[in-house]
């Protein structure tokens, strides 16, 4: 047990946690006291999204691009022939917490090209644009949930992708040997990003939902754009 919670172990559980703390008080100071339960963990699930994105993923990136150790380029990355990079080959405190969690998947202790890849989108993508949706809850902007869901999709496929390779090759990079690895590397916190983007698209499917039926209240009508024409169309599909 003592070998599973080491300083780095605690360091990292306690980094993630902060971040969740920071969310939600920022939560505090930018939302009234009157906004829904619903839509204040909305904004703190995308707030403590775009800080995760910014400072652990966002990390791992400057480890993949700065950080190396001569020998031969297992893949080629950066057409460094003779350049080895990656979270394993560093000594500070992020090159540590990335070589801890590389203890579950080996892939994040070096320079996966699948990984940078997702990430590269995750940090310079993913997050302003968890901050944009931020933004919108905070200004009472209704266009937030067409946002939402795109990066919902895009959290879900992100998430499918990265794993998907390793299930397909009998998963050579995962070590599920213990409680520590498994249910808490792997399944918990790659599982948050299943679990609140699916939450999140339903949450955004029901707002959407009535705000279309309201739109179309009374009328009984939708409106069809064709070359720049409005035509009006029954719900029974007769055009007028």
């Amino acid at each position: 047990m003592t070998d599973i919670f080491e300083p780095t172990t605690v360091f990292s559980l306690l980094a993630a946690l902060a971040v969740l703390v920071a969310a939600y008080s920022l939560s505090l100071q930018f939302l009234p006291k009157s906004t829904p339960g619903k839509l204040r963990l909305i904004y703190i699930w995308h707030l403590f999204d775009a800080l995760i994105h910014f400072t652990f993923e966002g990390s791992f990136l400057y480890n993949c691009f700065f950080v190396y150790t001569t020998g031969k380029n297992p893949n080629g990355f950066l057409n460094q022939p003779s350049r080895i990079y990656g979270p394993a080959h560093g000594s500070s405190p992020t090159a540590k917490l990335w070589q801890e969690y590389a203890k579950a998947d080996a892939r994040w202790g070096e320079a996966d090209l699948t990984v940078i890849s997702l990430e590269l989108l995750t940090v310079f993508v993913a997050g302003p644009l968890a901050l944009w949706i931020c933004e919108c809850i905070r200004k009472h902007d209704r266009q937030g949930w067409f946002w939402m869901t795109i990066l919902a999709s895009c959290e879900l496929y992100g998430g499918f992708m990265t794993f998907c390779p390793e299930w397909l090759t009998g998963s050579p990079n995962l070590d599920t040997s213990n409680f520590m690895y498994l249910w808490v590397y792997l399944v918990f916190f790659n599982t948050l990003w299943v679990w609140f983007p699916i939450y999140v698209l339903y949450e955004a499917y029901q707002n959407i939902s009535v705000a279309f039926e309201a739109a179309g209240s009374g009328s009984g009508f939708i409106v069809e754009r064709d070359g720049g024409k409005s035509t009006r169309r029954s719900k029974r599909g007769k055009a007028e």
